[in-house]
C-alpha cells in the first residue's frame, strides 16, 4: 500500500507566484491545490481538507494575518495548520505568527527554504 500525499491549499493573489508554487510543490510529490483570495477561503478549506495551508499575508480585501484569525475561531477550520508565505520582513512575520496563532512563516522567494520548511511543518502535524 502506498503513502498517500500530503494536501497543501496555497492561497495567494499573485497568480504567477501561485502557479510557480503549485508546480514545485507537486515536483515535490504533493497534491496541491490553489484559491486566489481571502474570500472564500474558508470553503476552499472545507473542500479540499488540507494538511497544510500556505497563506499570503498581503492580499487587497482581507489580508492574510485577519484571514487566519477568522479560520482559528471557526470550529470547521479551527485544527487546519496554517503557515504565512509572505515577502514580509521576518519581524513582521514572527510577529504575524504569535498574533494569529499559525503554526510559523515561510519567506518568499528561497525554494530551498520552501521546501525544507513544508517538510518541517508537514512531519509536526
Amino acid at each position: 500500500m502506498s503513502e498517500q500525499k500530503k494536501t497543501i491549499l496555497v492561497i495567494d493573489d499573485d497568480e504567477n507566484l501561485l502557479m510557480a508554487t503549485r508546480d514545485l510543490l507537486e515536483h515535490w510529490g504533493y497534491k496541491v491545490f490553489t484559491h486566489r483570495r481571502g474570500f472564500g477561503s474558508t470553503a476552499a478549506i472545507d473542500l479540499v481538507k488540507p494538511d497544510l495551508v500556505l497563506l499570503d499575508m498581503n492580499m487587497p480585501g482581507l489580508p492574510g494575518d485577519r484571514l487566519a484569525s477568522l479560520l482559528g475561531s471557526f470550529a470547521a477550520t479551527k485544527s487546519v495548520p496554517i503557515v504565512f508565505y509572505s515577502s514580509n520582513d521576518e519581524d513582521t512575520l514572527r510577529k504575524a505568527v504569535s498574533e494569529c496563532n499559525v503554526r510559523g512563516y515561510i519567506p518568499k522567494g528561497d525554494i530551498y527554504e520552501l521546501q525544507r520548511k513544508v517538510r518541517h511543518y508537514l512531519n509536526w502535524i
